[in-house]
């Protein structure tokens, strides 16, 4: 029988259409392998990060919170920031590294990771965060009004408020600032693993600055009602050096609606009305600051001022209206509060009123003016008299980098 051989052109067609079946197949497998590692997490997983590099890696744990906060030493220097203000600065450090420590620890960081944060944190943010803290902290506490906050037993307790307030707001930047160097992450974005992957600014807030909060306001209650009491015991008698420029004089009122409910109807109820005359006195401590030079070349003689503050506040309150329900729902702390409230609430509007500071300033001049100037002449008529205040620390442009 004659053979018959295949042509050339069909075998190479065969090897051309088998070596294209096999890319097909290799390229197949290549997308599974790459979806696989994608899409697949471990068993307890959402599925995301296996792929991440390892640093980036969360796996959240459980971790106890824990501050050597000496509360005693923490409530003098927040009911006056003023007087200790490098103890202030540490106070802000020990806060902002419980609150470090805490979060690394929840986020199963390795321990040279929670050093690099903390350093990073003291070299890098510590000066810029405590200087935000004293300035937001000494606009909002206004230390000037601490024997009314004593005496309606609140002082502490408002400085822990307010500290809790200013904490609250800087923590979830510095805790992403943080991340974001020590992690190499992009504005604090890392993969996390776990059925319980959490947000290291609500860990930072609830489980640790809160806690913190916790232990100062039982502190400040105790250290508030001791101080009430101590006034009661106490007469007072100090020199002081203070120059009231302004008067400002104010009427607010306040009602409130106590009412008793049972299985869900009102059964009693007690109206108060309240209304207070305010007397706020403002103008510059000289004690704090009074600078006065001659320049002898250019004939003027220099004063400065510190910045104008509210010296005094004088409330008077008055119960307009008192109706006590048959359940008697109302105490003693009710009225309390409720003037507090009130005091509280002419000192708020005149601090945000700079028309009240400005007025201090402006009479200031004037006032000065005619105290100094015709005695400056009186030795030679040609020196002149130039009033300057020193001006509060700009942080302008830290607010700019917060908001950015």
């Amino acid at each position: 029988m004659a053979e018959i051989n295949a042509p050339e052109s069909d075998l190479s067609g065969k090897k051309v259409l088998l070596i294209k079946v096999l890319l097909i197949v290799l390229f197949i497998s290549l997308v599974g392998i790459v979806l696989l590692n994608l899409f697949s997490g471990d068993e307890s997983g959402s599925g995301r990060g296996s792929g991440a590099p390892k640093e980036f890696q969360v796996n959240y744990r459980p971790a106890n919170f824990a501050v050597n906060l000496d509360e005693r030493e923490a409530i003098a220097i927040l009911s006056n920031p003023g007087k200790y203000p490098e103890a202030f600065d540490k106070l802000v450090f020990q806060m902002n590294a419980a609150l470090i420590r805490h979060v690394a620890s929840r986020m199963g960081l390795q321990p040279e990771q929670t050093e690099a944060m903390l350093v990073t944190y003291r070299s890098d943010f510590h000066n810029q965060i405590k200087d935000w803290y004293y300035r937001d902290f000494i606009a909002a506490i206004d230390t000037t009004s601490s024997v009314y906050q004593s005496w309606y037993e609140n002082h502490a307790d408002n400085a822990v408020e307010k500290i809790h307030i200013i904490a609250s707001k800087y923590t979830c930047f510095l805790i992403q600032q943080l991340l974001s160097e020590v992690l190499n992450t992009e504005a604090g974005k890392f993969y996390a693993r776990g059925t319980k992957a959490e947000d290291p600014c609500g860990i930072a807030l609830t489980e640790a600055l809160q806690p913190m909060i916790k232990e100062l306001e039982e502190r400040a209650a105790i250290e508030d009602f001791g101080r009430s009491k101590g006034m009661l015991e106490e007469k007072v008698s100090r020199v002081i050096a203070e120059l009231a420029t302004f008067e400002q004089r104010d009427k607010k009122g306040l009602s409130q609606q106590l009412q008793t409910r049972f299985l869900g109807f009102s059964v009693s109820s007690t109206a108060i009305e309240i209304s207070a005359l305010s007397i706020i006195k403002a103008g510059f401590k000289l004690d704090q600051q009074f600078e006065l030079t001659l320049n002898e070349q250019s004939k003027v003689v220099n004063i400065v001022l510190g910045e104008p503050v509210i010296l005094s506040h004088e409330v008077y309150p008055k119960i307009d209206k008192m109706d006590i329900g048959w359940m008697r729902e109302l105490e003693n702390l009710d009225l309390n509060r409720n003037i507090n409230l009130l005091r509280e609430e002419f000192r708020r509007e005149a601090i945000q009123d700079d028309a009240v500071l400005d007025q201090a300033k402006q009479h200031a001049i004037e006032l000065l003016n005619t105290m100094f100037l015709p005695l400056i002449q009186a030795f030679d008529s040609r020196f002149t008299l130039k009033i300057t205040f020193r001006q509060p620390l700009d942080l302008s442009a830290d607010s700019k980098l917060l908001n950015d």
